[in-house]
């Protein structure tokens, strides 16, 4: 197992994607499997120290940080187990969301649904609460059938939908202390692990292998297409609800939007070609829009000719290819995020919110503002708990000031009782977020009871979670 010493003063021991966070860790660790995982758990705990296992740094707050023992999950990335009868996959924590979907796909399964970035770790994906959008399927925690988690003590603990689903250790280790049905927990703890954990922020222990719920491969046939403001939000109800996955880009100071639609399909497959990927994909929206950012960043008062230009010059597009491959896209330029779920109803007089602040404000944003949706699930801590939820994501480029433009959308979000995303900028407190979440108090006292010296603490929970 790898373990590094404490860096040099003034230098990073470790920075998130967006270069918005960073760490400087007592020592870090690499470990192998779960077993050495608990070792490091109890290795610090008599130490004094926290834990937190960080993914690939996708999250723009400060859930990942401490200035105690940082894991990275590098070693940890192997699929474990393949039932494609049962539709069950287990993979260890550390494996990136592009390495299982093409071995899904090599098996002929898939994920039922993702999110637009396939880069993040399983554990760090679900454990943020990471979602796409659909209409009839939810988040990715809402795909999972089991967890193995590390808890405080260094016990190793499984957990699950139902007890055949509960991730299998691999050949020649060792059980682990307690396998326990959705409806109770390990010996001597309260119940609920399972529905807890799914999106547990790395607060109630650390996720050690993941058991997803998987479907048959399938084809998405992808229509992607200029729309104008008006249309989009006059036709919100009929585009989600006639459509499998519908989302849309909204080009701020501008009337343009883009619209992507998503559906099965039996095929063929028509995947785009290749030349038009790189042009399209790479090209424009990563290097020439990078640029764009730049040139904004230096040069605001060119931001809304530049987003005129950009909404007016999109194309239409229709191709048909494997989920994965329309669900997600490439994402290189970098930027700050704020994301909210709001219930679904609300989206409509939101979004006209939204609008009318640009009217009010002299902003100059580059980014476009995403908008999806996805039904109620039942993860406690999942912004889509028992609710149908829309999504409403705005973006600065990384280099670029945030604050008035997060802070004057949030207020918009909170009014009608939006969840923000656990891995977004976000100003809430545990006071808010206790009213937000009907399990909230469940969760904390869980978390009390697995966690009472907060050795996966760290400044973040105390701000969500509490002391």
């Amino acid at each position: 197992m790898g373990r590094h010493d404490r860096p040099a003063a003034g230098a990073a021991a470790w920075r998130n994607w967006a270069g918005n966070q960073s760490a400087w860790p007592r020592r870090t660790a690499t470990p192998r499997s779960a077993d050495e995982v608990a070792d490091e758990v109890r290795r610090a705990g008599a130490g004094g120290l926290t834990v937190r296992m960080v993914g690939t740094g996708h999250s723009f707050t400060p859930a990942a940080v401490t200035d105690g023992v940082m894991l990275y999950p590098g070693r940890m990335t192997g699929i474990r187990s393949v039932d494609t009868a049962a539709g069950l996959v287990t993979v260890e924590a550390g494996c990136p969301l592009h390495v299982l979907n093409a071995a899904l796909l090599a098996r002929g399964l898939a994920l039922a649904n993702l999110g637009d970035i396939q880069v993040q770790t399983v554990a760090g994906a679900i454990q943020t609460g990471t979602h796409g959008t659909g209409r009839d399927v939810g988040g990715i925690a809402a795909q999972v059938a089991g967890l193995e988690l590390v808890l405080a003590d260094g016990s190793i603990v499984t957990c699950a939908a139902e007890p055949g689903a509960a991730p299998s250790r691999g050949p020649g280790a060792p059980p682990p202390a307690a396998a326990t049905p959705a409806g109770s927990g390990p010996a001597g703890h309260p119940p609920g692990l399972f529905d807890a954990a799914r999106v547990g922020l790395g607060a109630l222990g650390v996720v050690t292998a993941v058991t997803f719920k998987v479907v048959p491969a399938f084809l998405l046939e992808a229509r992607e297409e200029p729309m104008r403001w008006g249309e989009v939000t006059a036709r919100l109800d009929e585009l989600t609800s006639q459509n499998e996955h519908f989302e849309f880009y909204w080009f701020p100071h501008t009337e343009g939007c883009l619209t992507k639609r998503n559906n099965r399909t039996a095929g063929p497959a028509r995947p785009l070609p290749r030349l038009r990927y790189l042009i399209d994909d790479e090209f424009l929206s990563n290097t020439v829009f990078g640029a764009a950012c730049r040139l904004g960043h230096a040069a605001p008062g060119l931001i809304k000719p530049v987003n005129t230009v950009a909404s007016r010059a999109l194309g239409a597009r229709t191709y048909v290819d494997a989920a994965y491959r329309v669900f997600t896209s490439p994402r290189r330029v970098r930027f700050k995020e704020q994301e909210y779920a709001i219930p679904r109803e609300d989206l409509p007089d939101v979004l006209g919110e939204i609008r009318a602040l640009f009217a009010r404000r002299d902003w100059r944003i580059s980014f476009p503002i995403e908008v999806r949706v996805t039904p109620g699930d039942d993860p406690w801590l999942s912004t889509a708990h028992g609710r149908d939820s829309a999504y409403i994501a705005i973006h600065v480029y990384h280099a670029s000031p945030h604050q008035e433009y997060f802070r004057d959308v949030e207020a918009l979000m909170t009014a009608v009782e939006g969840r923000p995303h656990w891995g977004k900028m976000h100003t809430r407190s545990a006071e808010y977020l206790r009213q937000a979440y009907p399990r909230y108090g469940d969760f904390v006292a869980l978390r009390d009871e697995l966690d009472p010296e907060r050795r996966f603490g760290n400044a973040y929970l105390t701000q969500v979670l509490g002391p």
